[in-house]
């Protein structure tokens, strides 16, 4: 079952901006050993822009191995090329990953119907368990309730990662699809509260850096303790904040390398973190308790 605390994984990488395999490898064992409940390779957190197929490929690969069945593994196999983006879930599929996350396609503003048609080739190309991406802020596109409950009548259609931090937004979702289908926050600062409003679960770039205390924080809130749930929120609202300072993943980059979990690295045209915000990001390590 895919749910709770899941990582959008970030891709290590040397400071050439080859990819960091060994890092790869110590961050899966780190976040199953602090509780994760589910990991998302090469999504948008995963820099899968700068990839080329093949990287973006082998990375799903060598998750999957690592992880050898222990948690979920969702590929992120978003395009905005419905034949790349077929190509990408099939060599996910191919891999062994368990389902996978598909961003909306992103500059080419397709319309409702375009975007209903885009997973419903996917999902008839590839029989993969899909959890739609709706990131209008980045994409410029918005996957509207009327037609996620559209696609939510199709088999391979399990959830939706709804990163708009609307409330609303998710009860409208929940409501409309006559299929249940899940939600997962892509907000990390309105995580708990849509959660709280029937939210399966997060997929989150907090996560990256304090695995064990976002896997707690679904725990307490699938065991009824929402009060306990939010106090702990509260501890971890300067890195809901201020990861996002400058382009994801940018600051969680600089963060993770901050806390020794990973080496300098980031592919252009993203660049390391301004020097002006290093005080804020950990500041918000330091509060959330992940850096002494």
């Amino acid at each position: 079952m895919i749910s709770g605390s899941i990582v959008a994984l970030v891709t290590p990488m040397h400071a050439d901006g080859a990819i960091d395999w060994q890092r790869l490898d110590e961050l899966v064992e780190w976040h199953i050993a602090s509780g994760t409940n589910g990991l998302v390779p090469v999504g948008t957190t995963g820099e899968s822009a700068t990839l080329d197929i093949k990287e973006h490929c082998d990375i799903v690969k060598r998750v999957v191995e690592r992880v050898r069945g222990r948690i979920p593994v969702i590929a992120g196999t978003g395009a905005n090329a419905t034949k790349e983006a077929i190509e990408l879930t099939q060599a996910a599929k191919d891999a062994g990953a368990d389902a996978c996350l598909l961003v909306t396609p992103y500059y080419n503003k397709p319309t409702q119907e375009g975007l209903f048609r885009h997973y419903q080739a996917i999902a008839e190309a590839v029989d993969l368990p899909q959890i739609l991406y709706n990131v209008p802020g980045r994409t410029a596109c918005d996957l509207l309730p009327e037609t996620v409950a559209r696609l939510a009548e199709i088999d391979e259609v399990i959830g939706i990662k709804e990163a708009t931090g609307n409330i609303d937004r998710t009860l409208q979702i929940l409501e409309l699809c006559r299929t249940p289908i899940k939600v997962f926050s892509g907000d990390d600062e309105t995580a708990v509260e849509l959660m709280i409003a029937g939210a399966s679960g997060t997929i989150s770039v907090t996560a990256n850096v304090a695995p064990a205390e976002m896997a707690r924080i679904c725990r307490l809130l699938h065991e009824g303790r929402i009060d306990e749930a939010r106090e702990l929120d509260q501890r971890l609202l300067g890195l809901h904040q201020n990861l996002f300072l400058e382009s994801n993943p940018i600051p969680v980059k600089w963060a993770l390398r901050e806390m020794g979990r990973i080496n300098q690295g980031i592919r252009l045209p993203l660049t390391e973190l301004s020097p002006q915000y290093h005080h804020a990001v950990r500041d918000a390590l330091r509060q959330a308790g992940v850096l002494n």
